[in-house]
């Protein structure tokens, strides 16, 4: 992902929501009870992780039992240390006690308990980048240290890889035409980072390290389940076994049945979570409803880029908190303007004021002299059903389609939507590439050249062409 263009908008949950689902993650609520737990006997060593002793008493105190209880504890411990819900008193004697942000997960406002999740998340992320423990044994030197040169392991390169993982799962879950809600085969995850967008059929050196990437990310989202990041279905076991008999899972899946395979989705609160990271990464990551106690040109302007869908929930919350004729003025004003954002937000503007009720009449018919806006105002009048609406001049309905094609250019660019209204454009109006060119609008040279790209036929592409050199040099440009 670039950090340079805004993401598409997330919807989040409401604050207090979020909260209640971070309280009741495993692993948050695991590590508060043992923050509980704590007191002036429990000992630690010198990394803040419980003396081996005391581990076991840890697990009781969870309810855990089982080969995993040990593992789970010392967890949820290391969670409650990183959040600070346990404060370290004394490193030397290895004494411990309930930290101050225990209260917050009670007593503290749903912001408050959203920054202790967040925190426990860092600690998992951090954990899911380090190889597991049989790779770590194996790499020990003869004095138990970890040999970091016998493991295929760069620590930021994994944590790199992973990051880059969640931010595609991010991007496929907000995306208007991604999954929503629904989850994502884990396969076509692995492939978004490895296999090249130009590639046609993956080599089998490109499928082998997509095997590779699957087992890595199936015990990364098992980590990352419990802390309520991600929902995860893993990998059939049975396929785990036999891809451990030959050392990476099968090269050939099978369509029918892709949940065997690994189903991953970022929950409610991983969408929150994940979006925060993206914020502090320095992405521009909307959510809908930043926008409703702004003005109208920061709803115009920063709905701009956004689907079609959820600039229209944005809007319908702003105008939800207005009056409509006020409202309406509003829109209209911010919409002014020749330079390059214009054009589209007065195509923002006309979608806005098609949910306003016909209590803005008064609003657009002010503006029915004004160059910019007088044909918009006339399709608003005249679409929601009011008499003496005034003809548009000729050169009007030139301004306001090419107004309308920059506005859909910068939406959408090239799209097939596109070349459809650019062909009726012409099929309807008889000479209007010998009229166009003269329209005094900024855009008009790029508009007709975009025109001569978009037209299938290459007559009409050629006039559009010739259109546009003529537009160009009357700018003088």
């Amino acid at each position: 992902m670039s950090d340079s263009a805004p993401l598409p908008p997330v919807r989040l949950h409401p604050e207090a929501e979020l909260a209640r689902d971070a309280l009741s993650t495993p692993l948050l609520s695991r590590a508060a009870r043992l923050a509980r737990w704590a007191g002036p006997d429990t000992r630690i060593d010198a990394g803040g992780g419980l003396v081996d002793e005391q581990v076991p008493a840890a697990a009781a105190e969870l309810g855990l039992g089982g080969d995993d209880a040990a593992a789970y504890a010392s967890e949820a411990w290391r969670v409650a240390v990183d959040t600070g819900l346990v404060e370290v008193v004394d490193e030397d004697e290895g004494t411990v006690t309930a930290g101050a942000d225990l209260a917050l997960l009670t007593g503290g406002a749903p912001q408050d308990v959203l920054a202790v999740w967040l925190a426990a998340l860092e600690t998992v992320l951090a954990d899911a980048s380090v190889p597991d423990l049989d790779d770590l044994v194996d790499a020990m030197d003869e004095g138990g240290e970890v040999d970091l040169s016998q493991l295929d392991w760069d620590p930021d390169a994994e944590a790199e890889f992973l990051d880059g993982v969640l931010g595609n799962l991010y991007l496929l879950t907000v995306s208007e035409d991604g999954p929503g809600d629904g989850p994502v085969p884990l396969p076509a995850l692995a492939a978004s980072m490895i296999v090249p967008s130009d590639m046609g059929e993956p080599t089998n050196d490109v499928l082998e390290q997509v095997s590779d990437a699957m087992m890595r990310l199936d015990d990364q989202f098992r980590l990352l389940d419990p802390v309520g990041l991600v929902e995860y279905q893993p990998v059939d076991e049975a396929l785990m076994a036999d891809a451990e008999s030959a050392d990476e899972l099968p090269g050939g899946i099978d369509d029918t049945d892709v949940s065997r395979y690994g189903m991953v989705r970022l929950t409610p609160l991983g969408l929150y979570g994940m979006r925060a990271r993206l914020l502090e990464a320095g992405f521009e990551a909307p959510a809908v409803g930043d926008l409703v106690d702004k003005g109208a040109d920061a709803l115009l302007d920063g709905t701009a880029l956004f689907p079609q869908a959820a600039a229209r929930i944005e809007t319908e919350q702003w105008l939800a908190r207005r009056e409509s004729l006020a409202a309406a003025r509003e829109l209209l004003a911010a919409a002014r303007g020749g330079d390059p954002g214009a054009p589209l937000r007065r195509l923002r503007c006309q979608q806005a004021l098609s949910l306003v009720g016909a209590e803005a009449e008064p609003a657009l018919r002010e503006v029915l002299d004004d160059p910019e806006l007088g044909g918009l105002a006339r399709v608003w009048l005249t679409e929601a059903g009011f008499s003496d609406v005034p003809a548009p001049s000729q050169d009007l309905v030139f301004w306001l389609t090419v107004d309308t094609v920059a506005a859909q250019l910068a939406a959408e660019g090239n799209s097939e939507e596109l070349e459809a209204l650019v062909e009726g454009l012409a099929a309807q109006h008889s000479g209007f590439f010998a009229a166009a060119w003269r329209v005094d609008h900024p855009d008009t040279a790029d508009v007709l050249e975009a025109m001569g790209r978009l037209h299938p036929d290459k007559k009409v592409a050629k006039e559009a062409r010739k259109a546009a050199f003529k537009a160009r040099s009357q700018q003088g440009g």
